[in-house]
């Protein structure tokens, strides 16, 4: 895409009205960041450049599911069993199969490298936080699928959600969000428990606190099912073949809500 140039032509004339030559000079300094960032954003959403995301979203989360697997030192074959049966929701051809599985086995070679493996998919998928977020609820699934987080997984985790720009509270929401909502899938079908443990799962579903307002928890509710929504989640790249996965979780979070909702009168 060639580079637009009327931020520059703006920027001149606003900076030659106000100061002169020297403000000709600045304005269309400034033009033109404004100019390359303008194509930046045209150039985000283009197919080319989601197709490019797709294809580093695909490897990306089975590399580091590979590194993660193996972050305890062996690959349980509950881990195994986990993401054959991914690779199984997302209904793989026999090429892209065996794609996965070579890419899970780098990743879990001993000489895998995870900072350029990370920065890759950082350039690839640009300023959009909710595929990282979405491609670290993959990987914490993957680890929890042991009954629980090994302390060295745990590491792992830290490691790749600081490499992504990620703070450790960052990372521990999302670890409890993932804990609580995972709940609502094992109940999914089941007559929903009043009990206190199973209310207080469904607030941290959806990131409250359980003495939040009904606003705050329509709110949250309503941002995490547009997070998760798989028309969003195809635009901003996910591979499709991944979106069944993203649907689960969205059917675990409308649980928990329904579980608040017959908690509070007036959200009925």
């Amino acid at each position: 895409m060639k580079y637009p140039f009327f931020g520059k032509i703006i920027g001149g004339l606003i900076g030659l009205a106000a100061a002169g030559l020297p403000g000709l000079v600045l304005g269309a300094v400034v033009g033109h960041f404004f100019d390359r960032a303008l194509v930046n954003a045209l150039s985000f959403g283009s197919p080319e450049n989601i197709e490019r995301i797709r294809n580093s979203f695909f490897e990306t989360t089975f590399l580091l599911s590979g590194y993660l697997a193996k972050a305890d030192g062996r690959i349980s074959q509950s881990e195994v069993d986990h993401t054959e049966q991914v690779i199984a929701q997302m209904r793989l051809d026999v090429a892209q199969r065996k794609r996965a599985i070579e890419l899970f086995q780098r990743g879990a070679a001993s000489d895998f490298q995870l900072e350029p493996t990370v920065a890759a998919f950082l350039q690839a998928c640009g300023p959009q936080r909710q595929l990282q977020q979405t491609l670290l609820l993959f990987l914490i699934s993957l680890a929890q699928v042991d009954q629980g987080i090994a302390v060295s997984e745990h590491a792992a985790l830290v490691r790749i959600a600081n490499l992504m720009g990620l703070g450790a509270a960052q990372l521990e929401q999302l670890l409890r969000m993932s804990r609580a909502q995972d709940s609502f899938h094992q109940q999914r079908g089941q007559a929903a428990s009043s009990s206190t443990s199973s209310l207080e799962d469904a607030y941290t579903a959806l990131g409250v606190a359980s003495n939040a307002s009904d606003k705050e928890v329509k709110r949250a509710y309503r941002r995490q099912m547009s997070e998760n929504h798989p028309d969003k989640l195809i635009a901003k790249g996910v591979p499709e073949e991944m979106i069944k996965l993203a649907t689960t979780r969205s059917q675990e979070i409308q649980n928990a809500y329904e579980m608040i909702k017959k908690t509070r009168p007036a959200m009925r």
